[in-house]
């Protein structure tokens, strides 16, 4: 170990920027091989540790155990050394490709869905040669793609038992929410095919929906935009369920003093699960709301509380979406059902909630308005061109018309 130690530490000082491109790729290729071949050793070594039971020396009650507290790993990554251990008893194939680099952690963990008791024993009563079918995977796996790889299997696992009784989708399907300290969040999960295909087509709609001239985001932040639009659409609609007698909704709770500062003010605000926002973020929350005030005490309790006033009444919104149709925001084609009703006044300063005083904007342009971008209005100009964008430097932004054919 002390020489591969010293040989990762020779890698670490390695000035990667007097490759040529081809030596780089290359270096990158022999790198991830090596990675490879590490991380078979280490399912290996997991494995006698687990057949040995020696976490048992350490006090540990599982392998699994013993990797999250004293390798501090992921309670996946711990699951999937275990499991992986316990499979490629019965992949010998697999586990030489593995053992010499050729294949990864994400091809291994495809192949071992052959090899979980209740498919061996499918396998076994229909007298496949599940040693044959794993050499065909392995020599797939070598020279097509991970997709390829994806497809063999899943065709593999439906002919083994065709006629077996329908899975429940909802055994397929889980989703975690992670909420880090600063307020982000972490998706992760899986969903059947039927109930994935749902998804997918919901968020691909949104997503170009979306799209405006001179969108930059990547496909992924697109979906991330979609999935907010989508929950934004589904909490406007008042159609979800009751959470607790209350319609749910999302609370943010800010002083009124930080409330009609124009600054930023980083962490001035709270959401109703705790996350510090900025009153910047609480203004542009605030824009199209339903506002409560709330009066205080020395002590910082409740002495008072007001009815629910909607900051734009239903027929105020009605009239904006009548005018504007879409968002207003250069280049943006987001339908009015996706977007906010912005004041170009905060009402916070006075700005009064008027037609004359409103603006549709989709939550990401209207995220813009609200970081320095400008939007106004020229009665003067004609239909479809009245809406002017505004960097922050103070350039507008000029969409160019459309080629004529």
């Amino acid at each position: 170990m002390g020489e591969l130690q010293s040989a990762l530490d020779a890698l670490a000082t390695v000035d990667l920027d007097e490759f040529s491109d081809g030596v780089l790729l290359e270096h990158l290729r022999e790198v991830l091989v090596a990675a490879n071949r590490l991380a078979a050793h280490a399912t290996r070594v997991t494995r006698r540790a687990d057949v040995r039971t020696a976490c048992e020396h350490d006090g540990a009650k599982t392998m699994q155990s013993w990797l999250r507290g004293h390798v501090r790993v992921a309670g996946s990554l711990a699951k999937d050394l275990v499991a992986h251990g316990r499979m490629l008893e019965h992949l010998p194939a697999t586990e030489e490709a593995f053992t010499d680099g050729i294949l990864g952690t994400d091809q291994v963990q495809l192949i071992a869905e052959i090899a979980k008791p209740a498919n061996l024993e499918l396998a076994h009563a229909q007298g496949i040669d599940v040693v044959a079918v794993e050499a065909a995977l392995v020599e797939l796996a070598r020279r097509g793609t991970h997709r390829d790889l994806q497809r063999a299997v899943g065709e593999y696992l439906a002919k083994l038992d065709p006629d077996g009784p329908e899975p429940d989708p909802t055994e397929e399907r889980a989703l975690t929410l992670v909420q880090h300290p600063d307020g982000t969040w972490t998706i992760g999960g899986s969903l059947d095919a039927v109930g994935g295909q749902k998804v997918a087509t919901a968020l691909e709609s949104i997503s170009a929906a979306g799209r405006c001239a001179g969108d930059v985001r990547s496909r992924a932040q697109r979906g991330g935009d979609a999935l907010v639009q989508l929950a934004d659409l589904a909490l406007t609609t008042g159609d979800l369920p009751v959470l607790r007698t209350v319609k749910p909704h999302v609370i943010v709770t800010i002083g009124v003093q930080d409330l009609v500062d124009p600054a930023t003010s980083p962490g001035a605000a709270t959401t109703g699960l705790g996350a510090t926002i900025s009153a910047a973020r609480a203004r542009w929350q605030a824009c199209d709301a339903s506002v409560t005030r709330i009066l205080l005490d020395p002590e910082g309790l409740p002495i008072d509380v007001g009815r629910d006033q909607r900051v734009v009444p239903a027929h105020i919104r009605k009239a904006v979406e009548l005018r504007d149709q879409r968002c207003v925001f250069a280049g943006c084609e987001a339908p009015r059902w996706f977007c906010d009703v912005h004041h170009l006044v905060e009402w916070a300063h006075g700005g009064k909630t008027s037609l004359d005083n409103s603006a549709l904007l989709c939550e990401r342009h209207h995220t813009k308005v609200h970081h320095g971008f400008r939007i106004e209005r020229d009665d003067t100009a004609p239909p479809g061109q009245r809406w002017h964008t505004y960097r922050p430097d103070g350039t507008r932004i000029i969409v160019a018309a459309p080629l004529r054919t």
